[in-house]
């Protein structure tokens, strides 16, 4: 397929699968974040990418070039989901497409399962799990149908910074002084890549539901006591914000449209380009702790920033992306075409500049991924499953709940199983 040759009889067979003990995995999705997700397979053992399938046969071709070239396994394109599925050399599927094919791409792995065809171990799901608690709710329920294991793919849980500043604070400073009460969490940057993004009724609503999943779950996990589920710190109340800071302006409403295409109109069909939100939490003391987090698509600067701390009685934590201890200098007469070399989302080619070394290893998604190819494997059990990923969803339907009432929301407040956001039915205006 594609001008890419199928394995031959030395390249075929279990010994590339589980028997030898390596994960052959298959990729749903062939865009930007997938390809994050094999820059990062470099760094993983006992896991190869055999698979590809994208709804355009090129673009799942050239993923698969991507994968041979970083020398990840034999990867090829595939026809179909299905046909991907029960090829016995695929173990495990990760799934990157994006949020509006979510239930129907989890359909067709559990319908080939059903009829018997195919015997993956695991299937891991880029965030949100689903558009909507309905949704998530009916992913979850297919992949029960059919026993699957299942790891919810949230990366900067496992940032090297993240993963180690909160093992500190637990061991060092909550053991002596008590537990921390107070943790917080940013993903900022200038706008998605691809319009579907930008586009409420495909997305589910605007950067609140693409990139809060990332600072709730974060802030939670932050504040959750090592060795405990989440589930240990109870949701009690949401607040929720969102707003049109930039994006709806129309001088940029219309830079957006030249840039995205004519599906993406901001002047008529806007999505909120930035969110807060605070998470009232109990903990098994009875003790209330907060998380705060915010998420913009209007934030100006070097590129993506992530943040987080985490505060208690007598210590705290911080951590910024941006703060990489590279930086680089590029005077006036230096110019080049626009880019992303230096970190994702880059906004400037001149100048001083930081350089987000090993951006894969950095953001989690090295650990995050060598994470999920043991608990596919039987080594360990997975930290965050399809379970996870619906209580993240639950608690970002009720943020757009409350971000529409104008007030704060008991959680889980009344109706929120069958709550769509106004911006996911293009019916909010800023």
């Amino acid at each position: 397929m594609d001008g890419v040759p199928a394995r031959g009889p030395a390249q075929t067979g279990r010994w590339l699968g589980v028997a030898n003990g390596r994960l052959g995995i298959g990729f749903i999705g062939s865009g930007f974040n997938a390809r994050f997700h094999l820059q990062a397979f470099v760094a993983v053992r006992d896991a190869e990418v055999l698979g590809v399938f994208s709804p355009t046969a090129k673009h799942a071709g050239s993923a698969a070039d991507l994968a041979r070239r970083l020398d990840l396994g034999d990867a090829r394109p595939y026809a179909s989901i299905a046909e991907m599925v029960a090829d016995p050399d695929i173990d495990a599927i990760w799934l990157c497409g994006p949020n509006q094919a979510r239930v129907e791409n989890v359909e067709e792995i559990v319908d080939t399962l059903a009829r018997g065809r195919g015997t993956l171990r695991g299937l891991a799901c880029e965030k949100p799990l689903a558009r909507n608690v309905a949704e998530a709710k009916r992913v979850v329920a297919l992949v029960e149908r059919v026993g699957l294991t299942t790891g919810y793919l949230e990366n900067q849980a496992f940032a090297p910074p993240v993963a180690r500043g909160r093992e500190l604070i637990w061991t060092r400073g909550a053991r002596l002084t008590g537990r921390p009460y107070l943790a917080r969490a940013a993903e900022e940057h200038s706008g998605p890549h691809a319009p579907w993004f930008w586009q409420g009724r495909l997305q589910g609503g605007g950067v609140l539901n693409d990139m809060m999943c990332h600072s709730a779950l974060v802030v939670r996990h932050l504040l959750t006591e090592p060795g405990q589920p989440m589930s240990s710190l109870a949701v009690r109340r949401v607040t929720g914000h969102i707003a049109s800071l930039k994006w709806s302006r129309p001088e940029y409403a219309k830079r957006l449209g030249r840039t995205m295409g004519k599906d993406v109109d901001y002047a008529k069909h806007p999505s909120e380009d930035f969110a807060s939100i605070t998470l009232e939490f109990e903990d098994a003391e009875g003790r209330t702790v907060l998380g705060e987090a915010t998420t913009s698509w209007s934030f100006i600067g070097a590129g993506l920033r992530l943040s987080a701390e985490l505060l208690g009685p007598e210590y705290s934590m911080a951590w910024n992306s941006l703060d990489s201890g590279l930086t680089v200098f590029f005077s006036r007469e230096v110019r080049g075409r626009a880019g992303e070399d230096l970190v994702e989302k880059q906004n400037a080619e001149m100048g001083l500049m930081p350089v987000v070394a090993g951006e894969a290893a950095v953001y989690g998604y090295e650990a995050e991924n060598r994470h999920f190819v043991r608990a596919f494997l039987g080594k360990e059990a997975p930290q965050l499953t399809f379970e996870d990923g619906l209580d993240v969803v639950r608690i970002l339907m009720a943020a757009y709940m409350s971000a529409e009432r104008g007030k704060t929301v008991d959680f889980p407040p009344r109706g929120l199983d069958a709550f769509v956001p106004q911006v996911a039915k293009d019916e909010w205006r800023p």
